[in-house]
């Protein structure tokens, strides 16, 4: 109906794919809404392969609240779902499952790291390597399945599954060469996760703020005025980084400060880089290895994702007479130490050039690379698992065997793009060796 609620609004349907200035009016009473640009798409040529209408309006409150309510009192209009329009183009073929999580993470994207990736997976970076995978799979599944079903007939070649098993060790390969690439597909999306932790009082939330430019924590004197886990979504030399600033580590009797600092904890211990800031003074006073003011005793039985590089911020120096460097300063990438002030901004930069170059080396570079979630990850993981089974069977008089590993394989692929059909096997025996003739 959207042709009809076209109509309705601008009295008209105007020529496919062009657009033209339209007054919008109430259907109900005539009243002018707003005047706006205007396109037609029939299906099957539009994003859905529906028919598809387009009003660009003015973007005021008022103006979209209007049309919509207009659109609203039109018989059979209802308001699209959460993704309803991206889920009717998988639905037609439009995009397959790859293409839909690439828009998905575009939406999403934070840095122009992750959009330059996401661009390239709603291009069809993977999904048209999957595709030709696939394709390839069923010639050499439709190879086998032809010396299984067809063994008869006088144009079928008497070997054909030594070719079969050839396609699938080079496709394997290919799959495996793909899944060799440290996840650095996955590191991008989810990008580098920072915790800026230590005990109360040491700068933690004037560093965020610092860093963030705006005043995303709250900065007071007083010690546990950070209860909960704070983040920061940045964009580091187009690395996309979450800072999280956390709870001052320390013994409480208060139960809710206690919850901040377990939560500071969990969350420190699962991060990718730790900066633990101590005030410069209090260093000069008290040594790092202490029980509760240590990364060490602070974060011990922790679980996370493995332990995290921590980096000494030796925040205050401009509160701290004779101090310009710190002792523990060192070349190490993991266990590295600058001395900062988060009020004046002196060291700043320096901590910011490694971070950058911390976020560079954490993602990785060179080559894009095909696999951005988990999901792709454990689809390839199975087609190499099935491939693998497939060329460990002795061919002789085992064709069922590999003829449904190789089935496995291209099903995994096909649930990958969202697109699984046994019928493609059939085509291919059919067209291939003219059987039934």
């Amino acid at each position: 109906q959207a042709g009809n609620a076209l109509r309705a609004l601008i009295g008209r349907l105007p020529a496919p794919r062009e657009a033209v200035l339209a007054r919008v009016r109430d259907p109900e009473n005539g009243e002018i809404i707003d005047d706006a640009l205007a396109l037609w798409f029939p299906g099957p040529k539009s994003v859905t392969g529906e028919d598809v209408a387009e009003l660009h309006v003015h973007g005021g409150r008022a103006v979209v609240a209007a049309v919509l309510a207009a659109l609203a009192r039109l018989p059979q209009c209802r308001p699209a779902e959460a993704g309803e329009f991206t889920r009717r183009a998988f639905d037609s073929g439009k995009l397959d499952l790859t293409r839909v999580e690439g828009l998905a993470d575009l939406i999403a994207a934070d840095a122009e790291a992750q959009r330059r990736q996401a661009v390239r997976q709603l291009r069809g970076w993977l999904s048209d390597r999957a595709e030709a995978w696939r394709t390839a799979l069923i010639a050499a599944l439709a190879l086998v399945e032809a010396r299984i079903d067809f063994s008869d007939e006088g144009d079928v070649p008497e070997d054909l599954i030594t070719p079969a098993l050839v396609a699938a060790r080079a496709l394997r390969d290919e799959v495996a060469a793909a899944l060799s690439d440290q996840r650095r597909g996955e590191r991008l999306r989810e990008g580098l996760v920072v915790a800026i932790a230590g005990p109360p009082n040491a700068g933690k939330s004037s560093l965020i703020n610092r860093i963030a430019r705006r005043e995303a924590a709250i900065v007071s004197p007083y010690a546990g005025t950070t209860r909960d886990v704070i983040e920061v979504h940045l964009d580091l030399g187009g690395a996309p980084v979450t800072l999280l600033d956390t709870a001052g580590i320390r013994e409480s009797d208060d139960p809710v400060e206690q919850e901040g600092v377990r939560r500071a904890r969990a969350r420190a211990a699962e991060a990718d880089l730790v900066l633990w800031v101590v005030d410069a003074a209090a260093k000069a006073e008290a040594s790092l290895g202490d029980e509760q003011t240590s990364p060490e005793g602070a974060l011990k039985g922790e679980q996370g994702n493995g332990k995290p590089s921590c980096w000494t911020i030796v925040n205050k120096i401009d509160l701290a007479a004779g101090v310009n460097e710190p002792a523990s300063l060192t070349k190490n990438e993991s266990v590295r130490s600058f001395a900062i002030s988060a009020r004046t901004g002196e060291g700043l930069a320096d901590l910011l050039d490694a971070l950058e170059g911390f976020a560079a080396d954490f993602i990785g570079g060179g080559e894009p690379v095909l696999i951005t979630r988990e999901r792709h990850r454990l689809a390839l993981q199975e087609t190499v698992a099935a491939l693998d089974r497939a060329l460990a069977e002795p061919p002789a008089d085992r064709e069922e065997i590999v003829a449904e590993e190789l089935r496995l394989a291209a099903r995994a692929l096909g649930r990958l793009v969202g697109r699984v059909d046994v019928e493609d096997v059939l085509d291919v025996i059919f067209r291939d060796f003219c059987i039934g003739k």
